[in-house]
């Protein structure tokens, strides 16, 4: 068994996994007293874990675990007291988080904010996060994120466990205990940031640098911004239907493929200029920063860039790294800054999709290359170019496979508990997109680089370039989900049946790694069987 793609070493894990069941006991409320019991708890066997050598393991797992719980319950910071209470009419003063993509007849927008006052007789609102949305009037701008402002609507407060596939299920994993709807804006309090206004500014001028040019394109132009920009709205419904049935739909939400693209372009630019290293690492993230904050911010592609940080950052420390140290990393940090984020959606395919990547599909890739090389039989040094070609290609063809087949496991569980659509084509269309968007979102970038230079006449090329390949794109896509069984309208019959599948599968691929695959203790096979078993047994078609 080749060892390139085992033994990686995540001492945080420690932290990580006991972290997280510590959230979800929090979330499930199996603790009693309050969250200030347990993390007394926690700091006094994180004492015992400094002071007691030879118990400091279970002490540490522990008082993450009760850390965890007391963390959920005080980031969520439910008002109890307002379950009981029908909705009401409240004037309050919001400061705007975020901004969501507007409706096309920009009639209404909608984001996402906190309390900073309200009236006098409901202070216990001040700080609470907050779901708005607010009826424009024609010609009044939409607020903009970090601004502050007045307005008067009617509140409603969320379930405390709203199911995962709703939007109050979305809210409620963002942290969100209160929607504000049928909203007027009165006067903006406090203005936005410079920061904030640039943000908004640079997204304009980005918009239009990648559509310069495009104007007789504009279905292809909506697609190649949607890719770059975040800017799902821009995209038809038809395409929206075909994108999400070929299973996709993920290409258009910036997340690790951009931030990985993105990023690869950006440090081989400032090597290219001869950047010290340690400049290429914080000139580089602060680049790659500015562009997941301008874009929105979405909360996939900031952990992107974390888990890009600590990579690169491990190369100017000079310490010991590995992506699999990365990935828990950046997932212990999100946790503790956003824990709720667990429970999202995204959080669990994003971070399952890499899990999966790193733990199955590399070693089943290396196996597979071993077991299937070419030309055992003639000398390595006695190769001729095409003997290197075909094995170069050969060795490609099977390592897409493998990593196709280890992703397609989380993707399809999750694409029928989430998205209620089972995409046994996702596997073929995968494969084929996901090579073929870097190349999109590497034009993008170029173009946008070229526009942000002057040099307006190559960031056409660019954008041509990108589009050409997104016509041939979207038309494969098309002929793609005309085919029979691509896909199918599907859910399972319980919905803690998706997840507890999805979190049996993702223990025996952990498992499976750490036995390093060993064929004696089932190899390869235990997570793809029991994603099989699951779809069978659990699995219904609408």
């Amino acid at each position: 068994m080749p060892s390139r793609s085992l033994g990686h070493r995540a001492p945080l894990f420690w932290v990580l996994f006991p972290l997280m069941a510590g959230l979800i006991v929090g979330r499930l409320a199996w603790l009693p007293l309050s969250p200030g019991w347990w993390a007394g708890a926690a700091v006094s066997l994180a004492g015992a874990t400094l002071g007691f050598r030879r118990v400091w393991a279970p002490c540490l797992v522990l008082s993450v675990f009760l850390s965890g719980a007391a963390l959920y319950e005080l980031k969520r910071a439910r008002l109890p007291e307002w379950d009981a209470l029908p909705p009401r009419e409240l004037r309050t003063t919001l400061h705007v988080d975020r901004m969501f993509s507007p409706r096309p007849d920009g009639k209404s927008v909608s984001g996402l904010g906190h309390i900073i006052a309200s009236e006098a007789l409901l202070k216990e609102l001040a700080g609470q996060s907050i779901y708005f949305s607010l009826v424009m009037k024609r010609g009044t701008p939409p607020p903009l994120r970090s601004s502050e402002i007045a307005v008067i609507g009617v509140l409603q407060p969320l379930p405390r466990n709203p199911p995962n596939d709703t939007f109050d299920g979305y809210l409620a994993n963002a942290g969100v205990n209160f929607r504000l709807t049928r909203a007027r804006m009165l006067a903006t309090t406090v203005p936005a940031t410079t920061y904030g206004r640039f943000c908004v500014s640079a997204l304009h001028r980005f918009d239009r640098l990648l559509d310069y040019g495009l104007e007789t394109h504009p279905d292809l132009s909506g697609v190649f911004r949607a890719m770059l920009l975040n800017q799902q709205q821009e995209l038809n419904d038809e395409q929206n239907q075909i994108y999400m049935e070929s299973g996709t739909f993920h290409l258009f939400s910036i997340g690790g493929l951009h931030i990985a693209a993105i990023a690869g372009a950006i440090y081989g630019i400032l090597m290219l200029l001869q950047f010290p290293r340690w400049a290429q690492v914080l000139v580089g993230a602060a680049l790659l920063w500015l562009y997941v904050d301008i874009t929105g911010g979405s909360p996939p592609a900031v952990r992107s860039w974390i888990m890009v940080m600590f990579l690169h950052g491990s190369r100017v420390l000079r310490v010991p790294s590995s992506p699999l140290a990365a990935l828990a990393a950046s997932a212990v940090v999100v946790l503790i800054f956003q824990p709720l984020q667990l429970f999202s959606a995204s959080f669990q395919l994003s971070y399952g999709i890499v899990v999966a990547l790193l733990l199955l599909g590399l070693p089943l890739a290396e196996t597979w290359t071993e077991r299937w090389a070419l030309f055992t039989n003639l000398p390595k040094a006695a190769w001729c170019w095409h003997h290197h070609w075909r094995d170069w290609a050969w060795r490609g063809f099977i390592g897409l496979i493998a990593i196709g087949l280890a992703s397609t496991l989380i993707s399809t569980i999750s694409g029928v508990t989430v998205f209620k659509l089972f995409t046994p084509g996702s596997l073929v269309a995968n494969l084929v997109l996901i090579p073929v968007s870097v190349f999109v979102v590497l034009a993008g970038c170029l173009s946008l680089l070229c526009g942000l230079v002057g040099l307006s006449g190559l960031g056409l090329v660019f954008n041509y370039a990108g589009i050409f390949i997104l016509a041939g794109v979207e038309k494969g896509v098309r002929f793609f989900v005309g085919l029979p069984g691509v896909y199918h309208a599907a859910h399972f019959s319980s919905t803690w049946l998706g997840f507890t599948a999805l979190g049996v599968v993702m223990g025996a691929i952990v498992y499976g790694y750490a036995v390093h695959w060993e064929l004696k203790r089932g190899g390869f096979w235990p997570p793809f069987a029991l994603t099989v078993l699951a779809l069978v047994l659990g699995m219904r078609f609408d």
